[in-house]
Parts: structure tokens; sequence; C-alpha cells
């Protein structure tokens, strides 16, 4: 536990996510919330698959889409990542901004659809090569986000935190104080 108090949820950069739940988050994840901005400024998002190789993120969509011309226009983006889902339970999450490239080379379709089509359906090897089949559309490019920031939150670390002192205040600890979450 860390010794210094705060008395509410201002700020909750305490209960940062650790970098290897981030880690085993990204590997088990197969799902983002991608970000951008439209023409008149305001964000808009979708659930998308991904893959997480080598610091950056890897989806794909068909160049008619609308995120397409607008990353075009402005390459800056945002993904959101949850363990919803995952083996790591809820209440932990990861967003990053980012810039995102549009990719339409042979080479780079080529090794991402093969480990996009396995991340989705990993026992699946019959599976995984028809949706491999069924990604290289004729309009369809790769999008290469890279990370410039990061913010990372677990919420299990605030739920201990906030334990520890309700235990606090019902031993008689009453000065207001909130210890801070270090689980």
């Amino acid at each position: 536990m860390n010794d210094k108090l705060v008395d509410n949820y201002e700020d909750v950069t305490v209960y940062g996510l650790e970098n290897d739940d981030e880690s085993q988050m990204l590997a088990l994840q197969k799902e983002c919330t991608f970000i951008w901005s439209n023409k008149e400024g305001w964000p808009v998002g979708v659930i998308m698959s991904y893959v997480f190789r080598n610091g950056k993120f890897w989806l794909t969509a068909s160049s008619q889409r609308a995120r397409m011309s607008a990353v075009k226009r402005d390459p800056r983006v945002c993904i959101v990542v949850t363990s919803t889902g995952t083996d790591l339970g809820a209440n932990k999450t990861v967003t990053y901004k980012g810039t995102c490239k549009l990719l339409d080379d042979r080479e780079t379709k080529d090794w991402f659809y093969h480990e996009l089509a396995y991340a989705i359906r990993p026992d699946d090897e019959e599976g995984a090569e028809l949706f491999k089949k069924f990604l290289d559309s004729p309009r369809r490019l790769v999008m290469e986000v890279t990370p410039t920031q990061r913010i990372g939150y677990d919420g299990k670390k605030m739920g201990k935190a906030t334990a520890d002192w309700m235990a606090a205040q019902k031993a008689g600890d009453t000065d207001g104080a909130h210890p801070e979450g270090d689980a």
C-alpha cells in the first residue's frame, strides 16, 4: 500500500495498468474501439478486430469506409482496448493516441491477413484459411496504427483502494482520507 492518502477519485492515474497486464491483454483481446474524427471534427468510433505486432496495431477495412477517407485527411486516431471477455476479467483498459497509415502492398496484406485470420480463428485452420481469402477483396486496405501516447487504467486497483478505505472507516479511522491502492 502506498502511504499517500487521497480523499476522492479525482486523480485515477494512481490506478495505472501494469506493463505485464497490458501485454497480456493486447495478446488475448481481439477487438478494439477504433476512433477517428469526421469532416466536422466529431469523434466517431467502431469496434474492429486487430492484431498487435511490433508495437503497432494492425486492422483492416475496405477503402470506401468513411474512416478510411477520414484517416487520409487526418491520420490522428485513437484505439481503446479493454480486458472484458478475456481471462483477465473486466476493469482493465488502455487507450492509445496514435497515427494511422493506410497500406495497400501485397507483402503487408499477405502477412497481415494470415495473422488476423489465425488470431480470430486460432483453433480452426480451415476456417482461418477461408477467412484469409474472404479478407482479400479488391478495395481492402491495411491500417497500421503507431501509438504516440498511452493511458492505462486498472479498476481492480481502484476497487482494492476503496475496500481498504472502507475498512479503515469501519475501524474508526474517520479522518476522511482514502488510501491509494497499490494492488
